[in-house]
């Protein structure tokens, strides 16, 4: 696999990843970060179900045309819920999806109390995955992903790494590896490409804000942007309502900066391509006469 520490930015809906996508960045992972806080207004703590995670995966898969990656969490089960999970995301057309090592309930790998299954668990996990991705999709992407750093330190994730590389993922994802340093070792000792989560871009949370450029040169696969479109979304609303709540007015005339403008909005969401459609396939002679409000139509 090309290690070129490609970015891949989270989305938490259709419409985030229709915006990373006009932004110019050549794939997307669906953020189960942001699910959780787009779909139910709750933290990432397992609550999300997967067909809920299926559906949502969906939507933003039709919404644009370039790579999608789902975050399947523990895989919904064991090994062999896992590999129903894949079969159905490579149905959909998706191009990979990342899996973990936790134990369910699992929880966002950025937050305190994380606990791990048994590797070789994990490892039975990935190998009937990847057996369904071979029948299938051979170019699906599985991005395992351990989170034993935060409990029992760098060269466990090395070893559990490689253990889940070997039974067939495509790259092997430390979530929460802290500096530079450990970076550039476990991209000597990996036996396949390494994955790190920079988070939201800005603070990195536990891991160092490295460049992507520096990744690159490092040997890093693939750069994971996970919770930074939820993070802007949420700051975006709660600084328009609170300025909204506090105008004497209940209005904010004059201030564009909040938003984009109506048809700023409803070009990017495709209307005229609709309108186009309507033009092409409804009746050309119709009349409508209008009752009050509403418009009826008569021929």
């Amino acid at each position: 696999m090309d290690r070129r520490a490609v970015a891949v930015p989270g989305a938490h809906d259709a419409l985030s990843a229709r915006v990373i996508e006009a932004c110019g960045f050549e794939a997307i992972q669906v953020s189960g970060y942001g699910l959780a806080g787009s779909f139910l207004g709750r933290p990432d703590v397992g609550l999300v179900q997967m067909k809920d995670v299926l559906d949502i995966t969906w939507n933003i898969a039709q919404a644009v045309k370039i790579p999608i990656m789902a975050d399947v969490d523990t895989g919904g089960g064991n090994a062999v819920n896992a590999a129903y999970v894949t079969e159905r995301l490579i149905q959909m057309g998706v191009a990979g999806m990342n899996i973990e090592d936790q134990v369910f309930p699992k929880r966002c790998g950025h937050m305190a109390g994380k606990e791990v299954i048994d590797a070789d668990e994990m490892a039975g996990k990935v190998k009937a995955c990847a057996e369904v991705r071979d029948a299938l999709d051979p170019d699906f992407i599985i991005n395992a992903r351990t989170d034993v750093f935060a409990v029992a330190g760098l060269d466990e994730a090395i070893r559990r790494c490689n253990l889940y590389l070997e039974a067939g993922a495509d790259l092997g994802f430390i979530d929460g590896i802290k500096t530079r340093a450990d970076v550039e070792t476990a991209v000597k000792a990996l036996k396949g490409p390494l994955s790190v989560n920079l988070m939201d871009a800005i603070s990195g949370m536990k891991t160092e804000l490295i460049p992507i450029p520096d990744l690159a040169a490092m040997g890093v696969g693939r750069v994971s942007i996970p919770v930074a479109s939820i993070m802007v979304a949420h700051k975006a609303l709660t600084a328009f309502f609170s300025a909204l709540k506090a105008s004497p007015t209940g209005t904010l005339p004059g201030q564009t900066q909040w938003v984009a403008s109506f048809e700023e909005y409803t070009d990017f969401v495709g209307l005229k391509d609709y309108k186009a459609l309507e033009n092409k396939y409804l009746p050309q002679q119709r009349m409508t006469t209008k009752y009050g409000d509403q418009e009826k139509i008569v021929g």
